[in-house]
């Protein structure tokens, strides 16, 4: 990506899409709940601790970007792979975001780390960066979501990583080391960390941003909410 450092105001704002919705996320206390995204309302504004944002602050230490790196619009996704709202996302909203917007070369997307379910969605997110080390992320990460087993119902694991990691096609015995070492564990926590300092608190959250506008966007949202964001940005 371009990396342009315009400074984007320690406030996040929250921007109203233009229809009453009413869609579920996860929250950090682990239960289901809703955003409201109301129309001509007062735009709602989160502080973080640092004087300003930059682009780059938003993406680094994220996944592999996908798209062209000098589209206009970024989409920055923090997501769990337990999180049965971000399973959803990923089953009936994702394909047509990434064709309508991402392959168009109109925008690109990273995917950054906020684990609410425990070590076993660390230790997924962790083997999704292994497999990148492969570069296999984003096969991996998809496995992980075509996957899902719940939330915390045991289903990640060494075995069904391994699984998936022989299902995208991966060196196994460099995949097994990568995840035994914990090499990307503080990676993954420091995501979390970074998301809770600007104001994420359920997952998926979504900061959609170009040069001059901010936009946070929570929960399943429909294909509809994104294309009116991003059309209108």
């Amino acid at each position: 990506m371009k990396k342009y450092y315009v400074a984007i105001p320690v406030v996040i704002a929250i921007v109203a899409v233009s229809i009453y919705l009413f869609y579920p996320h996860e929250n950090a206390s682990n239960t289901s709940s809703y955003q409201t995204s109301i129309a001509n309302q007062s735009i709602q504004q989160q502080s973080t601790s640092s004087d300003t944002l930059s682009a780059q602050t938003l993406i680094e230490n994220g996944s592999p970007m996908m798209g062209d790196p000098n589209a206009k619009i970024t989409i920055v996704e923090w997501g769990d792979y337990q999180c049965t709202y971000c399973h959803l996302f990923h089953q009936n909203t994702k394909d047509q975001l990434i064709q309508e917007y991402v392959n168009t070369g109109k925008v690109n997307f990273v995917f950054r780390d906020f684990p609410l379910n425990g070590p076993d969605s660390v230790l997924a997110a962790e083997a999704a960066y292994c497999a990148g080390d492969q570069n296999k992320y984003w096969q991996y990460h998809d496995e992980l979501y075509n996957n899902w087993g719940g939330e915390r119902t045991g289903w990640v694991n060494q075995r069904s990583l391994d699984q998936f990691a022989t299902n995208v096609g991966l060196d196994l015995n460099q995949f097994d080391q990568c995840v035994s070492d914990k090499k990307y564990e503080n990676k993954v926590l420091e995501n979390q960390q970074f998301g809770q300092e600007i104001g994420i608190d359920g997952t998926p959250s979504f900061i959609i941003f170009n040069d001059k506008t901010i936009t946070k966007v929570v929960g399943a949202q429909p294909f509809s909410v994104f294309k009116q964001v991003l059309d209108n940005i």
